[in-house]
């Protein structure tokens, strides 16, 4: 079982819509909070889509995007949808089937 691919927790790709309403804070620290956290744990496996609904209201049909900001997570399936500003990185962590990259690597000494 020393092959990572039969670890649980394949390299996965990861294409993600965040859907935000303007330049609002709660917008703005969304898509900060979430490009933190790509960036942490998933790079360079991962797409992430910015849409502001105001600019493109009718991309909100398909995923039935209700409140924004609203992260979708379209791959890999199951597709599944966070509200809120992402502030919380364990439940935006758990809500893309992801474990987190241990932070004490990223640590100073």
């Amino acid at each position: 079982m020393d092959d990572p691919s039969l670890s649980g927790h394949p390299a996965e790709y990861y294409r993600l819509r965040l859907f935000v309403t303007g330049s609002t804070p709660r917008s703005t620290r969304a898509i900060e909070n979430m490009r933190r956290i790509c960036e942490e744990n998933l790079q360079g496996r991962y797409d992430l889509e910015v849409i502001d609904v105001y600019q493109n209201p009718e991309s909100t049909r398909d995923l039935q995007v209700i409140a924004t900001p609203t992260l979708v997570k379209i791959l890999p399936e199951p597709l599944r949808r966070i509200i809120g500003d992402l502030s919380n990185e364990d439940r935006v962590l758990a809500g893309l089937n992801i474990a987190p990259v241990a932070k004490s690597s990223r640590s100073p000494p």
